[in-house]
């Protein structure tokens, strides 16, 4: 879905889009008009959330200073962290 500088085509106009705080690009004119818009920037929330991240770093955190007061919170943290060590020693 990320296109870097140097593979776009040289003097092809583009449209720039805006959605749920993602900025993409796609190409204006044919024949390169059907290929699919990119991610070209935007709040990283939303570039994580749009590249289908389940959370992003912000939340991450979010999450992690809300167990250190809520019990409930952090034994599903410390039940998610020992699923990852399962998950990852079994691979």
């Amino acid at each position: 879905m990320s296109q870097s500088k140097s593979n776009l085509l040289p003097g092809e106009a583009l449209i720039y889009e805006r959605a749920n705080g993602v900025t993409y690009a796609k190409y204006r004119d044919p024949p390169h008009n059907t290929k699919p818009r990119w991610i070209v920037g935007g709040d990283p929330d939303a570039v994580q959330r749009a590249q289908g991240c389940l959370w992003s770093y912000s939340d991450w955190q979010d999450m992690m200073r809300i167990a250190e007061t809520n019990q409930t919170m952090k034994k599903q943290m410390k039940k998610l962290l020992e699923l990852y060590y399962l998950c990852k020693d079994g691979e």
